[in-house]
């Protein structure tokens, strides 16, 4: 049984998501600190564990950051009604919704959010602070980079390779690979943005 207390570290309606994901592993007193509300972790706070729940990559890995750096025990949380395989590698930090499936030998990163209903394919490498919205399909052998962000009902074919920094918008069909830093949406998938 995991520990009765847990710090969630955001407070917006993303956060609400993560909290119901504590509770239903076990987690009964959460504590909801904010950097709008001016709390920052100090030598006085209990060193309860961490979830980070804020949905912009670069703030993520800098609270991130905070948290190790302040001696705080950073957890990764998975909704039990996710599925994934025994063979899914996945990085502290990182968070898996309902519904959410990751089949084998799939490599989650350090501070993914894997949303709700989402399914990542085998051999897939979701690298750190990537945020997979609700409803994407990932297909087999599919790399995602650091940062990026794959938009609501987004489906990917086989073997893409979608750079680090990459919006892809909502309902994006994605056939072919994504340059670094790119914003692109559609069906097809077109780059629209660098």
């Amino acid at each position: 049984m995991a520990a009765t207390s847990l710090y969630i570290y955001g407070n917006g309606g993303h956060a609400k998501v993560v909290a119901d994901i504590a509770m239903a592993n076990g987690y009964g007193n959460l504590i909801f600190l904010d950097d709008n509300d001016g709390l920052k972790f100090s030598p006085n706070l209990p060193k309860y564990p961490v979830i980070i729940a804020i949905g912009n990559a670069e703030a993520r890995a800098r609270v991130q950051n905070l948290v190790l750096s302040s001696g705080f025990e950073l957890i990764t949380l998975i909704h039990p009604t996710a599925i994934m395989s025994n063979s899914v590698k996945i990085g502290v930090g990182s968070v898996v919704m309902p519904g959410a499936i990751i089949n084998a030998n799939s490599v989650i990163g350090s501070g993914v959010i894997v949303n709700s209903g989402a399914i990542i394919e085998h051999d897939c490498l979701i690298d750190d602070f990537a945020h997979i919205c609700p409803g994407v399909a990932i297909a087999g052998a599919v790399s995602v980079g650091k940062r990026s962000w794959i938009g609501i009902g987004s489906s990917v074919i086989q073997g893409i390779k979608i750079k680090q920094d990459i919006i892809i918008g909502a309902g994006s069909v994605v056939v072919k690979d994504i340059l670094e830093g790119s914003l692109a949406y559609g069906n097809p998938c077109k780059v629209v943005k660098r």
